[in-house]
């Protein structure tokens, strides 16, 4: 179990709805980047590691992306809360909204629900970090992208935010190339 203070993370609290914004934002709840995938990747990998600090990282790793899932859906959900319908059309929100109302449904940005084909666990260490490492670098980027289209300060704050920990965790998953992985066989693998 864990110790779950009743808090993001990080605060949002973003003042202006805004439907359009939180069209593209929504990626990073159910994209093939986002954090759905990369908490249940991680929480899935941890089980085949051959060590145990591994296991923790990705542990460490997969419970803050289940912090990030709150943070992206707090700011999907100030985005599009108290919305008009005329909001609702002339933002290009009424395709999502017809569907699921202002509720916070795991997408891409392009409508495409999440799916676990997204995800990947191997059970070889080597693939799974290196797939880990690049994760984190592709949600970087889409929240480089995020950045470049948003222009409201407290929209960007989180987000800004929520980068600079992809950041910190593909430098957590380089820090496993300096553990000793060990091979299917229990041979020693010399240090990546």
């Amino acid at each position: 179990m864990w110790l779950y203070e009743k808090k993001l993370e990080y605060p949002v609290k973003i003042k202006n709805p805004n439907p359009a914004l939180a069209k593209f934002i929504i990626s990073q709840v159910g994209g093939p980047d986002g954090e759905f995938g990369a908490a249940t990747r991680y929480l899935q990998q941890r089980y085949s590691m051959p060590y145990a600090q591994v296991k923790g990282i990705l542990t460490d790793i997969g419970t803050e992306e289940l912090a990030h899932i709150e943070m992206v859906s707090a700011i999907i959900h100030q985005l599009t809360r108290c919305l008009t319908p005329e909001q609702i059309k002339r933002s290009g929100f009424d395709t999502y909204f017809v569907d699921h109302g202002t509720g916070v449904y795991p997408q891409a940005a392009a409508g495409v629900p999440f799916s676990t084909s997204v995800l990947q666990v191997t059970g070889d260490t080597y693939a799974d970090l290196y797939e880990d490492l690049a994760a984190e670098q592709k949600a970087r980027k889409t929240y480089d992208n995020i950045l470049r289209l948003a222009d409201d300060p407290d929209v960007r704050d989180p987000i800004k935010f929520l980068r600079e920990r992809e950041i910190v965790h593909f430098q957590r998953f380089g820090e496993t190339k300096r553990t000793r992985w060990r091979s299917t066989n229990g041979a020693a693998d010399e240090k990546a």
